[in-house]
């Protein structure tokens, strides 16, 4: 008997100490095709550089038809030239009129869209408010991102589903005085990624959404001081698509970001505003 009781106890501590493995959740179970990002049809929009270029790069490696774009063109054509067959490229400006338009128009250009990816981003910090580049955020991470997204979201519910992944930041979970317009951009990113969730549930349109919220990523834009907890782009990318792949709804890169973003959450708004957030001289700049 003794024995008997010691190895259930033994049993049920292994249950706490090496839980069961989740089971494979009914969409992968159900549609397996849908979990495989392998010959889908993708458009990355921001992937001249950085986290785009990685996320482009993966997919190209994964069989999947892809289409880039970006405001400099000619950096795609590394891209374009490595596979010319399976790879095509756009100059895209999200803050122009008519982008969105674009935007779809490359959609139909490869057949459709099975995954877009949203990687075009801007942002300062800016202490001094300096209203050129406040502008210039709200252009690009609001009004653009709002009309491109919206555009395809509206796109994919036409032809019967999709996934729409957003790379945001983890600059939306507070106001950061010394970005202001960048914080408050990604904000609205992470509300709007969150509305059109929820609307895509209600229509029955068949479209998912992935929030993909890094934190500093070491790109060619953050120059001028040393960025705390920086990340490695390539290790990003990989995170990214690996988030795509399992339809993940939101994502923060990486775990440090992670345990410093739930710590961020629980400072009272009135203790937060107090706090003296040091100026970091550069710039981000995704697309």
């Amino acid at each position: 008997l003794f024995v008997k009781t010691l190895g259930l106890f033994v049993k049920t501590i292994g249950l706490f100490v090496f839980p069961p493995p989740r089971p494979v959740p009914p969409v992968c179970g159900e549609y397996l095709s849908l979990c495989s990002v392998a010959q889908k049809r993708v458009i990355i929009v921001g992937a001249s550089s950085g986290i785009g270029l990685g996320v482009a790069r993966l997919f190209v490696a994964r069989g999947c038809r892809v289409a880039v774009a970006a405001r400099r063109e000619e950096l795609l054509r590394p891209l374009v030239a490595g596979a010319p067959d399976m790879v095509t490229a756009r100059a895209i400006d999200v803050t122009a009129a008519g982008a969105a338009g674009q935007v779809v128009g490359l959609a139909d250009e490869i057949g459709g869209v099975d995954i877009y990816v949203h990687v075009a981003g801007v942002g300062w910090q800016n202490p001094r408010l300096d209203e050129a580049e406040d502008v210039a955020t709200i252009a690009t991470d609001v009004a653009g991102f709002a009309a491109v997204v919206g555009a395809i979201y509206k796109y994919m519910r036409a032809r019967g589903g999709g996934q729409i992944a957003v790379v945001s930041s983890i600059a939306g979970t507070k106001g950061l005085g010394v970005a202001a317009s960048y914080s408050a951009s990604k904000a609205f990113q992470v509300r709007w990624v969150e509305a059109l969730a929820q609307l895509a549930r209600m229509e029955g349109s068949g479209v998912v959404f992935t929030d993909i919220r890094p934190g500093f990523v070491q790109t060619d834009f953050l120059r001028g001081a040393a960025f705390p907890m920086l990340m490695d782009k390539r290790r990003v990318a990989r995170r990214i698509v690996r988030a795509i792949e399992r339809r993940r709804e939101v994502v923060v890169i990486d775990w440090r970001w992670r345990l410093l973003c739930r710590a961020w959450r629980l400072v009272p708004r009135r203790l937060w505003i107090r706090l003296r957030i040091g100026r970091i001289d550069g710039q981000d700049d995704k697309d």
